[in-house]
């Protein structure tokens, strides 16, 4: 389509639309390129029919608008992050309405990580090899801290996101904003600086560092190693709200707590009053009814206590009379058991006596010679002729010795 223009005198003067057009024109003509870059600021939502993204060239920061069809996009299955340098495949093309100069993308290759990403997977690794993003460093968070510090950038939505949280969910918390760079190449050096003066505070307990999304060079300040170690080295636990929920600088990693949002931040370190008052509501319900439970035991056990005590007396008398009983019992028995302990030992020793008696000897058939002299117990002592007397068990008679024999 041929672009007119309008004369005034000698002077032709196209409109913008025109002007757009022709430039839009001649660029139509112009053949596909590879073009290399990092990528930047990458946007895309799945209503939009197109995903937008930035090149940025590493070396001297000339940036780059490229276009290309979602359904395309998608189709290649890249998982393209920022910072990732690629070789993309198009047309240079002129938006009319709003005469924007980008490039058409027909195709991307991933050509590998970016400058920036290089560095940051190389400091990465050396900090976590000084143990600085290790779990076992990490402290929790206090339930109810005194005072909060806040390193925030100035009127951000990150800064009245944590602020209005932490107010509507505890009322009675105080805030100490620090106000800093949150961008740029100062950025880096006015949060260290923030986070120290904040948690030099005596009644600070925790600090919260928010800032809100951006592209990967506007969160670089946040993987700046100076702020990392500063993190680490914090008096205070530190929670970071840094970007959007897939943005990983390496502040998140240094710190005790990374929260997705400046709003999650802001609920992780101050409890909700409404259900801190409602659980002491159930402690409180549940200690009265654990004192009212050992009030009616105790109040069980004085009732037994004091049954004990009413029938005592009874008990003990009833048990005294008993003991009496037995006793009287025993001691009315005491003579007749005594009688027939005696009776039973004279009857033994009786017994006894009769086994050891001569007679008992006797009665089994032997017999007791005596002369003159006594009882004989050798016959050396006896001569024929002499005269004896011989006792039986039963009677006795008298003898004369007519043989003697050894």
């Amino acid at each position: 389509m041929k672009v007119e223009a309008i004369d005034y005198g000698d002077r032709q003067v196209y409109s913008v639309a025109s002007f757009n057009q022709g430039v839009a024109s001649w660029l139509a003509r112009l053949p596909t390129v590879w073009v290399e870059g990092e990528v930047t600021e990458l946007r895309r939502q799945r209503a939009w029919a197109s995903v937008f993204f930035t090149l940025k060239d590493p070396h001297d920061g000339a940036c780059l608008g490229v276009t290309m069809p979602r359904v395309r996009f998608d189709a290649l299955r890249l998982d393209l992050r920022d910072g990732e340098r690629v070789h993309v495949f198009g047309r240079p093309e002129l938006f009319e309405a709003r005469g924007d100069f980008r490039l058409r993308g027909l195709s991307i290759e991933r050509f590998g990580l970016g400058d920036h990403l290089a560095a940051l997977e190389r400091l990465k690794a050396k900090l976590a090899a000084e143990g600085l993003f290790a779990d076992e460093r990490k402290r929790a968070l206090p339930l109810l801290p005194r005072r909060i510090g806040l390193v925030t950038g100035n009127d951000a939505a990150a800064k009245r996101d944590v602020v209005a949280t932490i107010a509507a969910r505890f009322p009675p918390a105080r805030v100490l904003v620090a106000e800093t760079y949150v961008q740029g190449p100062r950025a880096a050096t006015a949060v260290v600086d923030a986070l120290r003066t904040l948690a030099a505070e005596p009644e600070v307990d925790v600090v919260v560092i928010a800032r809100g999304g951006g592209s990967l060079e506007d969160l670089l300040p946040f993987s700046d190693e100076r702020l990392v170690r500063a993190i680490a080295a914090s008096r205070v636990p530190v929670v970071t709200a840094v970007g959007h929920e897939q943005d990983t600088p390496l502040c998140d990693l240094a710190a005790d707590v990374r929260a997705s949002t400046p709003t999650m931040a802001a609920k992780l370190v101050v409890p909700d009053l409404g259900e801190l008052l409602a659980g002491l509501e159930r402690n409180r319900a549940g200690l009265e009814r654990w004192t009212r439970r050992a009030l009616a035991r105790e109040a069980e056990r004085v009732e037994r206590a004091r049954d004990l005590l009413q029938s005592a007396p009874a008990r003990l008398l009833e048990r005294t009379v008993e003991q009496l009983g037995r006793t009287r019992e025993r001691l009315s028995d005491a003579p007749m058991r005594l009688v027939e302990r005696r009776r039973t030992a004279v009857e033994h020793a009786a017994g006894r006596l009769r086994t050891l008696s001569p007679r008992a000897t006797l009665a089994r058939g032997y017999a007791i010679v005596r002369d003159e002299r006594g009882i004989l117990r050798s016959s050396a002592a006896l001569a024929a002729g002499t005269r004896v007397d011989v006792e039986l068990a039963e009677g006795a008679f008298g003898a004369r010795v007519e043989d003697v024999r050894d």
